[in-house]
């Protein structure tokens, strides 16, 4: 008798499964849902319901190409916003060895050693020298 991992193998065979839109999909239906179980709202329960279906749906879905699509597309009108995060996540990160400016030619964020004074960067993008002021 085959255990459940084997069955479920078999029954996903053929079948798009998770992606990046599913996992988006998948938060915001948690949100959703918890800011329903205070609010207590029909359209809340109407709206994570059909987030829940159509997440199943892809999920379970047999067109691949049709997904794949949806999921470019997903990440490319979520890049601005899934880059804006990972620069704030990195600035974070770096922020006592690192100072962040931008190039007043290309606007360009430039990352600068945390010394104190006047520094001369070239910009990767355009190739300017830029004279940066780092008080901080």
């Amino acid at each position: 008798m085959p255990n459940w991992k084997d069955k479920m193998i078999r029954m996903m065979y053929g079948r798009y499964g998770a992606d990046t839109l599913y996992a988006f999909l998948q938060v915001l239906f948690w949100i959703v849902f918890v800011v329903n179980l205070f609010v207590r709202s029909s359209i809340l329960s109407l709206f994570s319901s059909l987030i829940l279906v159509w997440m199943l749906f892809r999920f379970f879905s047999r067109n691949i190409e049709k997904r794949r699509k949806e999921n470019e597309c997903f990440l490319r009108i979520s890049k601005p916003m899934r880059s804006f995060i990972s620069l704030q996540k990195m600035r974070w990160r770096e922020r006592k060895n690192k100072r962040f400016r931008r190039c007043p030619y290309c606007k360009t964020i430039l990352r600068l050693p945390i010394k104190k004074g006047v520094h001369v960067a070239s910009c990767p993008k355009c190739h300017h020298d830029v004279k940066v002021h780092i008080w901080w």
